[in-house]
C-alpha cells in the first residue's frame, strides 16, 4: 500500500502528541475530559485489533475512514450495548483526533472530512430523577452525632445538597474555596468540569454546621489552607475523601432513609442529589439561567433539556390546586402511565 509506511509511523507520535500536548496545553481541558479523549481512542484502537484484524503497531490512515468509523459506532450500539450518550462520545473523541491529525498533516485532511459528517445517535429524553421532597429530608437526617466520623457524614451530605456539586468537585473542595464570612457566603468551585471556575451561594444554615464542622475537624487552621474540606485520616494525615469513598457514604446512608421512606428508589447516586437541588429550586421558581450557573452547565439548552420533563408534576400540583374537588379523586393513571403516552406513539 502507497504511503503505508509513513502513515503508520505518524499516527502514534501523533496521539501521544494530542493527549500529551495538545488537549492540556492548547485546549486547556480538564484531565477528566482528557482522560475521556484517551478511553475513547484506546476503545476505538481495540476494535480495529480485535475487530479488524489490524495490529495496533501499524495503524494505517485508511482505518480511519467513514465505512469503519460507522461499523464501529455499529457495534458499540448493538454488540456491546453502549448507551447512544457513550457511543456519542466515542465519535466526537474520534473527529477530535482527526481534526488535529489533519491540522498537523494533510494526509488526514481527507479522513476527517468523510467522519465528520458522521451523526451521531438520538437518544431518547428521560424524565429526570430526584427525589421527593419528603425522601430527601428523611436522608439528610441519618447521619447522626455519636461519632466524629457521622458528624463527617452529615456535613457531606447537607453540602453536597445545597452546593449541588459533582462528586469530584466535592473530593477537590479545599478550606481555601470557603467564603463564610462574607455579607453573602459562598463556595468557590475551582476545578469544575471542562476547568470552568464558578461561585455557589450557601444557605444561612449550611453556614453554621459548616463553622462548627470547621472548628471541629480543622481546628487552627486558617482560611487560606489547601487542607482538603473531607477526609479520611491515615499516618496521622489527612487524605482527601475518593469519589469510590463519597459514593459508599451515600449508599449507606440511602438504604437506611429507605427503610423509612419507601419512595427513595433503589438507585441514588451523588448525581441524584445534584438533580435533587436543583429540581427544588426550579420548582420553587428560581429562573433556568441561574440553575445554569449553579449546576456549571455552558450551555442554557443542556438545563432547559435536562429539566423540561420537570413540567409534568408540576402541570399536575397546579391543576390539582386549582381543581381540589377533581384532585382528590384516587388517580386512575400512575405517572409511568402517562409518561408512556405522552412520550410514544401508542
Amino acid at each position: 500500500m502507497a504511503g503505508t509506511k509513513r502513515n503508520n509511523g505518524n499516527f502514534w507520535p501523533l496521539a501521544h502528541k494530542f493527549l500529551g500536548s495538545y488537549l492540556p496545553n492548547v485546549r486547556n481541558l480538564s484531565q477528566n475530559t482528557i482522560d475521556a479523549y484517551k478511553q475513547s481512542l484506546k476503545d476505538f484502537i481495540d476494535y480495529l485489533e480485535k475487530q479488524k484484524g489490524i495490529k495496533r503497531k501499524n495503524i494505517p490512515i485508511e482505518a480511519f475512514n467513514r465505512n469503519t468509523v460507522q461499523e464501529y459506532m455499529a457495534y458499540l450500539n448493538t454488540q456491546r450495548k453502549l448507551a447512544p450518550k457513550t457511543c456519542g462520545l466515542r465519535l466526537t473523541a474520534i473527529k477530535s483526533f482527526l481534526k488535529y491529525c489533519s491540522d498537523e498533516d494533510l494526509l488526514f485532511e481527507a479522513r476527517f472530512h468523510e467522519v465528520y459528517s458522521i451523526n451521531g445517535m438520538k437518544s431518547v429524553k428521560k424524565p429526570v430523577k430526584y427525589l421527593p421532597e419528603n425522601a430527601m429530608s428523611t436522608l439528610l437526617k441519618m447521619p447522626k452525632n455519636g461519632t466524629d466520623k457521622e458528624r463527617r457524614n452529615r456535613m457531606l451530605l447537607i453540602f453536597l445538597y445545597d452546593t449541588a456539586v459533582r462528586v469530584q468537585e466535592l473530593t477537590n473542595m479545599e478550606l481555601r474555596d470557603l467564603h463564610l464570612n462574607r455579607t453573602s457566603p459562598f463556595i468557590t468551585v475551582r476545578n469544575g468540569k471542562g476547568n470552568k471556575l464558578r461561585n455557589i451561594p450557601l444557605m444561612a444554615k449550611t453556614v453554621n454546621h459548616l463553622k462548627h464542622y470547621i472548628a471541629e475537624f480543622h481546628p487552627g487552621r486558617t482560611p487560606d489552607s489547601n487542607r482538603p474540606l473531607f477526609y479520611s485520616t491515615r499516618d496521622n494525615l489527612p487524605h482527601k475523601l475518593t469519589t469510590d469513598a463519597i459514593r459508599i457514604i451515600l449508599s449507606k446512608y440511602v438504604d437506611m432513609a429507605r427503610e423509612l421512606c419507601p419512595d427513595i428508589p433503589e438507585k441514588v447516586g451523588c448525581h441524584t442529589i445534584r438533580k435533587t437541588r436543583a429540581m427544588d429550586l426550579y420548582r420553587n421558581g428560581i429562573p433556568l439561567p441561574f440553575i445554569m450557573e449553579l449546576l456549571g452547565h455552558e450551555s442554557e439548552a443542556t438545563t432547559k433539556t435536562f429539566y423540561a420533563f420537570a413540567t409534568v408534576d408540576m402541570l399536575h400540583d397546579a391543576i390539582a390546586k386549582s381543581n381540589p374537588e377533581i384532585a382528590n379523586d384516587k388517580p386512575q393513571w400512575k405517572k409511568q402511565e402517562i409518561l408512556s403516552r405522552l412520550y410514544s406513539f401508542d
